[in-house]
């Protein structure tokens, strides 16, 4: 009995750990909820989805598949290759035949690293393309979403579906269906081969396969919660970043930093931590395995040596030599897979969490889209009318409130109103940034839904109080990627007064736009804006409060620059400085999301209403700064 105490000490200590692992296993909450794997689609549906985007490329699949053959091919036949060796060596030993076997030992290793080579290639293109693909997909979908679905999701988010999650996606085509069909084939391969040369030794490694499932399932369960939380920590340092490095310099104007620092400092230990666990579930089931593995070797070593020293036979099965070497080979090929099996499950299960977030962005329907038969819109007069229109960004709180009136063609109208009255609100509605709830908006006599929303848009140019300049040059900001020639280029630069500083510039249309174009004044910016508009010839301008914020020097060139584009087109004109509106056609004010007064300046202020006291409360502050200077 004392001889198979290293058999019972084995199988106690597993016995040990299976407990342990089962008590761990048992103090989770099966909820999922619990977990953080709150995964809504099922992994049928997910990998049907990717497959459209996989489909594509399948002959470069099949050429990776016939790769894969040879690669499985040496991990079955080395062993075998090796075993022959050891019986060679001990019995009829003959030279010429032992360098037989180590070339053809040799030739098929070196045609499974080019193999493994070719497949590692073709797999990283194919993988690379189909990433491409799906970037382009989703960013796609995310320029369709409304203005108010864009204002809904953070923009950190949205960044990790373009990046972060895709990754994860590449990840899958490029490693782990590959990793995952070749381990199982080759589990399956040794398998068959052991059972083959000594089905004795292959009962004995198979007495410690319920261990490894006993063991994957608990890793599972625990790399699963893992995983979550460092994509979702991930998800949450994207998120602070990229919306407090935009507003780095409120920060530093009101002295937050330290504050900011704290907030950002529990998210990156929040991450960090989340890592640590993620590595210590790694380094808990790692080492396990491999001391499955090295039980399986001690008890073929001990069976093995006891059987050949002894001349025992167990089941008719005689154990030699070269069994034994061979064996111990197969053992390693047959526990590494079962490793790598259970982490790429895991990183399968990753990725196809990345899936999800991504098929749930792309899945997210577009409030604001063309209606069926939306027709294409050749030309705008641009007259526009406004019949009873009802407008809330949040059910049951009106913007816009049976809000009625009527732009002549050319003309030019201004609206006027506290903050709050709708006066945004209103140029919004007239491109289908949003979608009114009740009433109808017309251009040129024809319902803006009956339009197509690209086409709509082409006839309008916005010019917004907060100028938004890309990354590159003067020219692609005023261009827009569009191939517009340079002289008219220069001509819309020339028209809106913006080669006053461009041609100062030592790059002149060439010269180097920074991040929201932080390297030019307010002014500057809006007459870059003023210049991006009139290039792309719209027939009715939208300026929304675009005089608010410049600065003196600036003042005059847009002031003649908006003398000029008025005679362009329509022009609607939402107005913070009431003397820049004095020439209007007409003036609406807003109070509540209502029209309370409409008219001209001068019949305005003979009316004496809520207009005639704004505009009167304005000069005489305009009044006293002027005397303090």
């Amino acid at each position: 009995m004392r001889e198979f105490y290293p058999l019972l000490v084995i199988g106690a200590v597993l016995g040990v750990l299976s407990v342990i692992f089962v008590f761990a296993y048992a103090c989770i909450k099966n909820k999922k909820e619990a977990i953080g794997f709150d995964r809504a689609m099922k992994d049928g549906e997910l990998i049907k989805r990717l497959l459209k985007y996989a489909k594509p490329y399948a002959g470069s699949f099949v050429f990776v598949g016939l790769c894969m053959v040879f690669s499985i091919a040496y991990d079955i036949v080395s062993p075998l290759l090796i075993g022959y060796i050891e019986g060679m060596v001990k019995g009829d030993f003959a030279l010429t035949r032992l360098f037989i076997i180590v070339g053809v030992y040799a030739g098929i290793l070196l045609i499974s690293l080019a193999s493994t080579y070719f497949q590692a290639i073709v797999l990283q293109k194919t993988g690379q393309k189909i990433l491409s693909r799906l970037r382009e997909d989703l960013f796609t979908h995310i320029e369709s979403l409304s203005h108010a679905q864009l204002n809904s999701i953070p923009v950190g988010k949205l960044v990790t579906r373009v990046t972060n999650d895709t990754n994860a996606i590449s990840m899958l085509f490029t490693n782990i269906l590959v990793n995952l069909i070749k381990n199982c084939f080759v589990i399956v391969g040794v398998l068959v081969a052991m059972l083959c040369i000594n089905y004795e030794l292959t009962l004995m490694v198979l007495c410690f396969v319920p261990f490894v499932v006993l063991f994957t399932v608990v890793f599972r369960k625990f790399s699963r919660r893992a995983y979550r939380k460092v994509k979702d920590g991930t998800t949450d340092i994207n998120t602070f970043l990229s919306e407090n490095l935009s507003g780095m310099k409120i920060t530093q104007i009101f002295n937050r930093e330290d504050k900011k620092m704290s907030e950002f400092s529990e998210k990156n230990l929040r991450l960090a931590s989340a890592k640590q666990r993620q590595i210590f579930v790694f380094g808990i089931f790692r080492p396990v395995v491999y001391m499955l593995y090295i039980s399986s070797v001690l008890c073929l070593l001990f069976l093995g040596g006891k059987g050949y020293i002894d001349d025992v036979s167990f089941l008719g099965q005689t154990l030699t030599s070269e069994i034994i070497v061979t064996f111990y080979m197969y053992i390693s090929k047959f526990f590494n897979p079962i490793q790598s099996l259970a982490e790429q499950f895991n990183w399968l299960q990753s990725a196809f969490a990345s899936a999800e977030k991504i098929f749930t962005v792309m899945d997210t329907e577009p409030t604001v889209v063309d209606e069926e038969g939306a027709e294409e819109l050749e030309s705008v007069r641009g007259e526009i009318e406004f019949r009873d229109v009802w407008f809330s960004y949040v059910d049951g709180e009106w913007v816009l409130k049976g809000v009625s009136f009527k732009v002549n063609a050319n003309d030019t109208v201004a609206f006027v109103g506290a903050t709050g009255s709708g006066k945004t609100t209103i140029l919004s509605l007239i491109c289908r940034n949003y979608d009114i709830q009740k009433g109808q908006i017309l251009i040129d006599g024809t319902d803006i839904k009956k339009i197509k929303i690209a086409s709509l848009r082409k006839h309008f140019g916005q010019m917004l109080q907060d100028v938004f300049l890309f990354s590159g040059t003067v020219r692609s900001n005023i261009v827009l990627r569009d191939d517009i020639p340079d002289e008219e280029v220069r001509r819309a630069c020339d028209y809106v007064n913006a080669s006053t500083f461009i041609d100062k510039l030592e790059g002149g249309l060439d010269s180097p736009v920074r991040e929201r174009g932080n390297n030019f004044s307010a002014g500057q910016r809006q007459l870059l804006s003023f210049a991006r508009t009139v290039v792309h010839k719209p027939s009715v301008m939208i300026l929304d409060e675009a005089t608010a914020n410049i600065d003196t020097e600036s003042e005059a060139l847009i002031q003649d620059s908006l003398g000029k584009m008025m005679n362009i087109g329509t022009m609607l004109i939402v107005a913070h400085r009431l003397s820049t509106i004095r020439n209007a056609d007409n003036i609406i004010v807003l109070s509540h999301g209502e029209i309370v007064e409409q008219g001209t300046h001068k019949k305005l202020l003979e009316t004496k209403g809520q207009y005639s006291r704004l505009y009167e409360l304005q000069a005489h502050r305009e009044r006293i700064e002027g005397a303090k200077v």
